[in-house]
């Protein structure tokens, strides 16, 4: 993929920044109406909790999800980070992937069942639970950039402003 320009570069790092963002929001709300529907003693406030929910999972889940999922995968893509040459960027895509999945496929039945039948179980708790510390653990993997580059990653390569290669290990120029 060609490499992005600076300005579509940085209106796509806020768009991915902001949209990850909500999804972490859009967690952590239902991680509080789940526990507000299963730790209440109201039926009423049970059944308006999980009807939140289903609002929550019906119409914003999949979005927010799929759109994180793709702008990042743009940005790994069009930036020189790549998506596999750095161990931060291929955790981040791996987790987000699984997290977007499980999110659409597991977690959204899991609040329909539970809005139309009234039961509230611990599932609604564990998996937003489950899925807010993943996302915290991914925004502190984008912040921090730890581990280093891959094995791709740690290729020379060749550098654009010149034919000769450059170490990724060191910054400078080698023959």
């Amino acid at each position: 993929m060609k490499p992005l320009k600076r300005p579509v570069r940085r209106g796509l790092l806020v768009a991915h920044v902001a949209v990850s963002v909500s999804w972490l929001g859009l967690t952590v709300g239902l991680l509080t109406l789940g526990v507000a529907a299963f730790v209440t003693g109201d039926a009423t406030t049970a059944q308006a909790a999980t009807r939140a929910m289903k609002i929550f999972g019906d119409r914003l889940v999949i979005p927010v999800a799929l759109l994180a999922l793709l702008s990042g995968l743009v940005l790994a893509l069009g930036t020189p980070w790549g998506l596999a040459r750095h161990r931060w960027v291929w955790t981040k895509f791996w987790l987000t992937l699984i997290t977007a999945g499980l999110s659409i496929f597991s977690l959204r039945p899991g609040i329909d069942e539970a809005a139309a039948s009234g039961v509230v179980d611990i599932d609604l708790i564990i998996a937003p639970s489950v899925a807010t510390a993943t996302y915290l653990f991914i925004t502190a993997v984008s912040v921090l950039k730890p581990w280093g580059p891959t094995r791709r990653g740690r290729r020379p390569r060749v550098s654009a402003s010149s034919a000769k290669t450059v170490d990724e290990r060191s910054p400078h120029r080698t023959a």
